[in-house]
């Protein structure tokens, strides 16, 4: 039988709910993928439904994918970029990057409703320098079939290969898929296993139903099969697994405690580089 996972509410802070599935007791990363946040659907009024402010990460990638509403992202890179829906915000954070979040009001969107996600960079690559990188939807490749289309956000698979710079064999891709596409099935290779999160809609899969806040398993080798129950928006996301354990402390993942505690010390004396316009910053939790 399938396994899967059911996301919990966590507050941001403000109210500000998201629902987490990865990390998990039953499951700590699918692939690379080691974090997954859903936000929202959450009306936007002010334009300051999200307010993340500068803070700091190590030893990761983060991807932000927006369904609806506009997020300004600023780094300590100098960066300062709007992102909207259907597009892409790929953060290295290698050895040391600080970023902001905020909402941002848009009349075109009446919701702010997103997906973040934090892929581990492997050993040999966690103390890269960091960088960043946006994909506009013209940049993301798209695979459409009856009643299905299939973006590639990241990495390969389906014969589409993404622009997006990673470091390790993954794959991350946004599916929009109709009641009527049918049964749909993806062969997974021996060295890859894979989540399928329901963002939206509702799914079977070997007989089970899934709704809104699941993300069904994969193991390596194993056939991505599933039909919508409803017209759905679903996130798949794997790879090939990391093969050393990784230490995740508030925004930081390594592969040593020693990392972790090096990054702790340094956020804790302001020793991380600064983000251009942002005046406050997220302390270090007790």
């Amino acid at each position: 039988m399938t396994k899967s996972l059911i996301g919990h509410s966590k507050d941001l802070g403000d109210n500000f709910i998201i629902r987490r599935v990865l990390p998990a007791l039953e499951k700590r990363s699918v692939g690379p993928f080691v974090f997954f946040d859903h936000f929202g659907p959450v009306p936007v009024v002010t334009g300051e439904e999200l307010v993340v402010r500068a803070h700091p990460h190590i030893g990761l990638a983060t991807i932000t994918f927006l369904y609806d509403g506009v997020i300004t992202h600023r780094d300590s890179l100098e960066v300062e970029m709007d992102i909207r829906p259907n597009e892409t915000n790929w953060m290295v954070a290698g050895s040391g990057i600080v970023h902001s979040e905020r909402s941002k009001f848009d009349p075109k969107y009446e919701v702010l409703e997103g997906i973040q996600t934090w892929i581990a960079l492997p050993k040999e690559k966690e103390q890269i320098s960091p960088s960043f990188q946006h994909l506009s939807e013209a940049e993301i490749p798209v695979m459409k079939q009856k009643g299905l289309t299939f973006r590639l956000l990241g990495g390969k698979f389906l014969d589409l290969e993404s622009s997006a710079v990673v470091h390790s064999p993954l794959f991350y891709a946004d599916i929009d898929v109709k009641i009527d596409a049918g049964q749909i099935e993806w062969q997974l290779s021996s060295e890859e296993e894979a989540g399928l999160y329901i963002a939206r809609g509702a799914i079977e899969s070997e007989g089970e139903s899934y709704t809104v806040g699941s993300m069904v398993l994969f193991e390596k080798g194993m056939k991505v099969s599933f039909k919508a129950k409803q017209n759905s928006r679903l996130m798949l996301l794997g790879g090939e697994p990391l093969k050393e354990k990784r230490h995740l402390y508030w925004n930081f993942v390594a592969t040593s405690q020693e990392l972790i505690d090096s990054a702790k010390e340094r956020w804790a004396k302001d020793e991380f580089p600064k983000v251009p316009n942002e005046t406050d910053r997220i302390p270090l939790p007790n």
